[in-house]
């Protein structure tokens, strides 16, 4: 009973028939904001001209600064809450409404694009031209919002949030932008992502106009009804399907550049060879390498293709090119040039032995980490040495990596059991073939003498 009255609690705090207006009141708000005459439609030219303003100057501020002003949005909820109180004659009236600020808005823009000097394709322009399924969701939760303070008494400052986050006029004045400078890879992609925040805005219309129960004003069939749900469900799939596809496209391109970048930094130094300069295209999958340093072979480049497939990059093209050669040329090979390329080459082979040092140095107390995970299961160990080194077995043969570990306990010593399950582990743990492990039982400090392997 307890549980039951705390949920009925929870659920108070959520329940929104305290605040919503009153309808009539709502329905009048709706009408007054979707008509665009007078100063909402001096107001929606001088928005349209701010926002291609921001988008040429590439003004991230100014183009909010449109989006606040933009009264958009008005013939959208005046769309989404017809189509839920099958009011048709306020549909017809509203999409006219929208059409007519869709033509002039993207009139106003195409013409300032067609006049401007200025005609490159910033950041704030490229923006708008690939949506997503993320651009959806804006939308919608957006498009919530923005409804539902409209039918609150407590309207508070959701309404500029919201014409900021759907972002109506920037993608409208992207197209004029495409439409200007004939490039209709631009209009396609911007008006796309303007269709979707309209669609999805009106689509959140409709969902709370049908949560608050806004009445019916019109009368209609049932079978008329089910024919309107369905015509909005395929347009919302139509709508939806190109979004998830560019969604999916751009999550796979996030992860090939990550994994680009991880591969890059892999090449970074090749055998006296440094990585000057590298370009990334996720959308083309290719890699750009350009090196500096001593002439690198085919085997080489060979290599560092490669390396390519131990970071998921198998379908990657990677290019490499010579940006900066310290080989001097044979028509000037004199004495000077070539101790200057043979100077940038030593510091070359100096930095990356330096960078094998720090390796070296790091591989001296593999002993304290080893210790530090051993004792977890395993108290009695006191102390843990670990070294590597090259085993012969006659001057001819090549030698083979050898690990050598020392282990020391306390007086509780350890089972044959517990030897061989530490053996095994320290070999996986340092990826190594041949081992031997050294016990010394009833003592904290490595042996002065010479133990036989157990």
């Amino acid at each position: 009973m307890r549980a039951r009255r705390r949920i009925v609690q929870l659920l108070h705090y959520f329940n929104l028939e305290a605040e919503i207006n009153d309808f009539e009141e709502i329905h009048d708000a709706i009408l007054r904001d979707m008509a665009f005459k007078g100063t909402n439609l001096w107001i929606l030219l001088f928005a349209a001209i701010i926002a291609s303003v921001g988008l040429n100057v590439n003004s991230t501020a100014v183009i909010i600064g449109a989006m606040l002003i933009s009264p958009l949005m008005g013939p959208i909820n005046g769309m989404g809450y017809s189509i839920a109180t099958y009011n048709y004659p306020l549909f017809r009236k509203s999409l006219q409404h929208f059409l007519f600020a869709v033509i002039t808005a993207l009139g106003a823009s195409t013409a300032y694009f067609a006049m401007s000097p200025l005609s490159g394709a910033h950041s704030e322009l490229l923006a708008r031209t690939s949506p997503t399924i993320y651009d959806v969701l804006i939308a919608l939760f957006g498009g919530l919002a923005g409804i539902l303070a409209i039918s609150s008494k407590l309207k508070g400052n959701v309404i500029p949030g919201v014409a900021i986050a759907t972002a109506l006029m920037p993608p409208l004045c992207t197209a004029g932008y495409g439409l200007a400078t004939a490039q209709f890879n631009f209009f396609f992609g911007a008006f796309y992502l303007f269709t979707i925040n309209a669609v999805f805005i009106a689509l959140s219309s409709v969902l709370i106009s049908y949560i608050l129960n806004f009445p019916i004003r019109t009368v209609i069939e049932e079978g008329q009804k089910k024919r309107v749900n369905q015509l909005v469900a395929v347009i919302i799939v139509l709508i939806l399907i190109p979004s998830v596809y560019f969604g999916y496209r751009m999550v796979q391109q996030e992860h090939f550049s990550e994994q680009a970048n991880r591969y890059v930094r892999s090449v970074n130094i090749v055998e006296g060879n440094y990585l000057l300069k590298s370009e990334i295209n996720a959308g083309a999958k290719t890699i750009h390498l350009i090196y500096g340093g001593m002439a690198l072979d085919d085997i080489q480049k060979t290599e560092i293709i490669h390396r390519a497939r131990d970071f998921e990059l198998k379908e990657a093209t990677i290019i490499i090119e010579k940006g900066l050669s310290f080989e001097a040329p044979n028509t000037r090979n004199t004495e000077v040039e070539t101790l200057k390329g043979e100077l940038n080459r030593l510091n070359l082979v100096l930095q990356t032995k330096d960078a094998q040092m720090d390796s070296v140095l790091e591989r001296k107390a593999i002993g304290q980490e080893l210790l530090a995970e051993i004792k977890t299961i395993y108290p009695q160990i006191t102390t843990c040495a670990y070294v590597e080194g090259l085993a012969y077995t006659d001057s001819l043969s090549t030698p083979s990596t050898l690990g050598l570990a020392y282990i020391s306990c306390n007086e509780k010593s350890l089972s044959q059991d517990e030897k061989n399950k530490i053996s095994s582990w320290l070999k996986i743990k340092m990826n190594i073939q041949s081992l031997n492990v050294y016990y010394e039982e009833g003592g904290n400090s490595p042996p002065n003498r010479s133990k036989n392997p157990k």
